[in-house]
C-alpha cells in the first residue's frame, strides 16, 4: 500500500494505490506576491474529448474572476489556490498572499529579452517550448543541488511561477505519476497549477497510474489525458493501525511505556494488540477531513454534485472509457498522441519534434533572466524536514532530517549573532517546518529500542530550538509555514513563531510525551543471556537496566519526569497561543489534528502554503504588501558524496538518451550538418553557415 500521510506517532494512515510504495553562499531566488482578500474559487471545466480553446489563450486571467461562485452556504474563506477552505481564529485578519498574475509592461518586456539574448547556454530555451514535468514519488520539501537526484518542492513550485512569465514558454505538459508524499505538498503543487493558469497559457496532464493524490493533481490542469491500459484506483481513503503487542509477549519483551496524552498513540503499537477508543475516533477524525476535502475539490473542478462523486467511488469504476465518458478525463490518448495534439494546437508541423523543456534544464534559468527580481527587502527562508537530531552522524546525508546544531546556527546567522549586519538584512523570517518531531518508526526492533528511551532526550533538543526562534522573533517577525506534517516537535518549533500557516491537511498538533523502556527479563532468560550493573547512585539504572522491570520508585521517577515534560510541553503552547492552560488542554493529550481543524481550536491562525506566510511576514514587517520581495534561501542544496554519485547516474543516462537522439538524426538527416570536431552541433534545414558564431547567433535569436 502507498502511505497516504505521515503520522507522528507509530500509525500509518494508509489508501489503495496501483503501486506498493510508501508517501557556502546563500541561495536567493525572488518572488511577486500580490496579497488579496477573500475571494470565490475558479472552476474552468473541460468535458469533451477536444483541447479547449481557453487551454491555450494567451490572455491574462481577469475573465475568471467572472467565474468565481461558492461550494456551499456555509461561510468560506478562500486560499492561496483559488478554492474554499473553512478556517477558525484569525484567519480572515492576515492576506491572503495569492498569486497575482501581472503582464509585463513594453520596457520590461525588452528587458527580458535583451537579457535571454544574453542568456548563458543553459539558460537558453527556444521560443514555443513547452515545458515538460514529471511529478513522482517523493518529493522533498528542501532544495536540491544540482548533482542531487529527485524532486524539489520549491523547484517544482518556481517552475510554475517562472513558466507564467517566460515568454518563451508556450505552456506546460505534467506527466503525473504515482506520488509518496503527504497531502499538505499535494495542496501546495495543486495550488501553483491553479496560479500557473491565470497567465493564460495551457496546462495538459498525463496520467497511466492514478489514485487520489493523483487525480487532485490532475484534475487542476486544463486538460487531462489517460493511455487505454492507465490504471486508476478511485476506490476511496482507508487508515489503518498495526500492533506488536502480541508479537513481543511472545518473544518475552515488555514495553514499559509512559503516555502523557490520552491521544498519543506512539506506545499503543508496542503495548496493545487492538486500537483504542482514542486513537480510532482520531484516526475517524482525519479519514473523515482528507476524504471530505477530496470530494469537495474534485466536486468543484468537474462541475458535480458531492452525491455523484461518492457513488462514482463507491462503484468501484476501473474503465478508462467509463472515466472519459464520466468527464473524470478529457480523453483516452497514448502519449505520443497528447503531443501530437500539442503541435497541432501550436501550429507546428507533424515532421517536426515538439519543442521541450524539463525540469532538471529549467530548475537552473535564473529568475533574473526574466525579469522577475525582488525588491532590496529580503525575507529569509530557513527549511526544517525530517526527525529532530542533536547532531549529525558520520555517515549521514546532509539532507537526512532536522539537525539542532545546524539550525541553531542558521538562526543566529539571521539574527546576527557572529555578523551583526545580516540582522538588518532581513526584514522577517519564514520557518518552513516538514517535520513529525522525532525519529519515523521503524520496522524492526533496535530502532523501537532506540526511539522509545531516547524521547524525553530529544525534547530537550527542541527546546533549544523553540528558544532560540523565540529569540529570534523578539527582533523581527517570525512566521511558521507548515507542509506535509508538523507536529509534536514539529509544532514545538512553530509555536515561537508570531503566526503559524498551515495547509488544509497538514498533520499539526501532537502535543504529548512519550517514553519508556524495554523490559527484557524473559526474553534473556530463553535464551540464556545474562547481565549484571554495577552502579552507585539509586537511580543510575533507570534506563541502563534493560534486563529487569522498573523498581517501584523508578517507576514513579519516570512517570514525574514524563508529566514533567508534558506540562512544559503544554504550557508553553497554551502561552504561545494566548490560550489558558486548561483551553490547551483540550486540544492537547496528544491529539493530531488537520491544519482546518487546529485553525479552529486556535492551533494555527492562518490556512494557506509559503506564498501565504510570505504575505503575514511582510505586513508584520511593514513592508508594502504590493510590492516585490526577495527571498533568501539559507537551506543550501545538498552536494554530498551519495548524491552526487546519484546525480552523476541521471545525468549519465540523460546523456544517453541525448546520444541516442543524435545518433539517430544523423542516421535519418536529409539536410547539411554542422560539425566540429566530428561531433554534430545542429541540424540545419535548408542552407548552411560558415561557421559556429552564426549557429550560436541563430540560437540566440530562437529563444527570443
Amino acid at each position: 500500500m502507498a502511505q497516504l500521510l505521515h503520522s507522528p506517532s507509530f500509525t500509518s494512515i494508509n489508501m489503495h494505490t496501483a503501486c506498493s510504495i510508501k508517501c557556502r553562499p546563500s541561495f536567493s531566488v525572488q518572488f511577486s506576491f500580490t496579497p488579496l482578500h477573500t475571494k470565490k474559487p475558479t472552476s474552468i471545466l473541460h468535458n469533451s474529448g477536444k483541447f479547449s480553446t481557453r487551454a491555450f489563450d494567451t490572455e491574462s486571467n481577469e475573465k475568471l474572476s467572472d467565474e468565481y461562485k461558492g461550494i456551499s452556504g456555509k461561510v468560506e474563506l478562500a486560499d492561496d489556490n483559488g478554492s474554499c477552505t473553512s478556517a477558525g481564529g484569525d484567519d480572515d485578519k492576515y492576506p491572503s498572499g495569492e498569486f497575482v498574475y501581472k503582464k509585463l509592461d513594453p520596457w520590461a518586456s525588452f528587458t527580458v529579452k535583451l537579457k535571454m539574448l544574453f542568456a548563458l547556454p543553459w539558460e537558453r530555451v527556444k521560443k514555443g517550448s513547452v515545458l515538460t514535468m514529471k511529478i513522482q514519488g517523493e518529493i522533498s520539501d528542501q532544495l536540491k543541488g544540482r548533482f542531487s537526484s529527485g524532486l524539489s518542492l520549491p523547484q517544482i513550485c518556481e517552475n510554475f511561477i517562472k513558466a507564467a512569465y517566460d515568454p518563451r514558454i508556450s505552456g506546460i505538459y505534467l506527466h503525473i505519476e504515482p506520488l509518496n508524499c503527504g497531502w499538505g505538498k499535494v495542496e501546495e503543487i495543486r495550488r501553483h497549477i491553479l496560479d500557473f493558469k491565470k497567465s493564460g497559457k495551457f496546462i495538459v496532464g498525463y496520467v497511466s497510474a492514478c489514485g487520489e493524490k493523483e487525480y487532485y493533481i490532475g484534475c487542476a490542469c486544463e486538460e487531462l489525458y489517460a493511455p487505454p491500459s492507465a490504471y486508476f484506483q478511485l476506490y476511496g481513503l482507508t487508515v489503518q493501525a498495526s500492533f506488536l503487542g502480541g508479537v513481543l509477549e511472545k518473544v518475552g519483551i515488555e514495553p514499559q511505556v509512559e503516555r502523557i496524552g490520552k491521544y498519543k498513540s506512539g506506545g499503543d503499537q508496542l503495548t496493545r494488540k487492538s486500537i483504542s477508543n482514542e486513537n480510532r475516533e482520531m484516526l475517524t477524525a482525519l479519514l473523515d477531513n482528507i476524504y471530505g476535502n477530496w470530494v469537495d475539490k474534485i466536486s468543484f473542478a468537474k462541475g458535480k454534485k458531492k452525491e455523484d462523486i461518492d457513488n462514482f467511488i463507491n462503484e468501484g469504476v476501473y474503465e478508462v472509457e467509463r472515466l472519459k465518458d464520466d468527464g473524470w478525463i478529457t480523453d483516452v490518448k497514448y502519449d505520443d498522441e497528447v503531443i501530437s495534439l500539442l503541435k497541432e494546437r501550436l501550429g507546428i508541423s507533424s515532421s517536426k519534434n515538439l519543442p521541450t523543456v524539463d525540469y532538471r534544464k529549467y530548475r537552473r534559468i535564473r529568475r533574473w533572466t526574466l525579469g522577475l527580481t525582488g525588491s532590496r527587502d529580503q525575507i529569509a527562508i530557513i527549511r526544517t524536514s525530517g526527525s529532530i537530531s542533536r547532531a549529525r552522524g558520520p555517515l549521514s546525508a546532509s539532507n537526512s532530517g532536522i539537525v539542532a546544531e545546524e539550525f541553531i546556527e542558521k538562526i543566529r546567522s539571521v539574527k546576527g549573532f557572529a555578523i551583526p549586519l545580516r540582522s538588518k538584512r532581513y526584514k522577517a523570517v519564514v520557518l518552513r517546518i516538514d517535520s513529525p518531531g522525532g525519529d519515523a518508526l521503524a520496522s524492526d526492533l533496535q530502532p523501537l529500542l532506540k526511539l522509545v528511551l531516547a524521547r524525553l532526550h530529544r525534547k530537550n533538543h527542541v527546546v533549544i530550538m523553540w528558544r532560540e526562534i523565540k529569540l529570534l522573533s523578539a527582533s523581527k517577525p517570525v512566521i511558521a509555514s507548515m507542509a506535509d506534517v508538523a507536529a509534536s516537535g514539529g509544532y514545538y518549533m512553530a509555536m515561537a513563531a508570531q503566526a503559524i500557516v498551515a495547509e488544509n491537511l497538514t498533520l499539526t498538533g501532537s502535543i504529548g510525551v512519550i517514553t519508556g523502556k524495554f523490559n527484557l527479563e524473559r526474553l534473556y532468560d530463553k535464551i540464556g543471556f545474562n547481565k549484571e550493573i554495577i552502579s552507585r547512585g539509586r537511580y543510575a539504572e533507570l534506563t541502563a537496566a534493560e534486563q529487569r522491570p522498573f523498581r517501584a520508585d523508578e517507576a514513579e521517577l519516570f512517570a514525574k519526569s514524563a508529566a514533567s515534560a508534558y506540562r512544559s510541553f503544554r504550557d508553553k503552547a497554551a502561552s504561545s497561543r494566548s490560550m489558558t492552560v486548561d483551553k490547551m488542554e483540550e486540544v492537547a493529550q496528544g491529539r493530531v489534528w488537520t491544519g482546518n481543524d487546529a485553525a479552529s481550536r486556535g492551533l494555527v491562525d492562518a490556512i494557506g502554503g509559503l506564498s501565504r506566510a510570505v504575505a503575514i511576514a511582510k505586513q508584520k514587517a511593514n513592508l508594502p504588501l504590493d510590492e516585490e520581495v526577495t527571498l533568501v534561501e539559507l537551506s543550501r542544496p545538498s552536494t554530498s558524496l551519495p548524491e552526487i554519485l546519484g546525480g552523476f547516474s541521471s545525468s549519465i543516462v540523460e546523456a544517453d538518451k541525448t546520444m541516442k537522439e543524435l545518433l539517430q538524426v544523423m542516421a535519418s538527416s536529409d539536410g547539411i550538418q554542422a560539425r566540429m570536431d566530428g561531433i554534430m552541433i545542429q541540424q540545419l534545414d535548408d542552407s548552411s553557415y560558415a561557421n559556429l558564431v552564426f549557429t550560436l547567433i541563430k540560437d540566440c535569436l530562437s529563444s527570443l
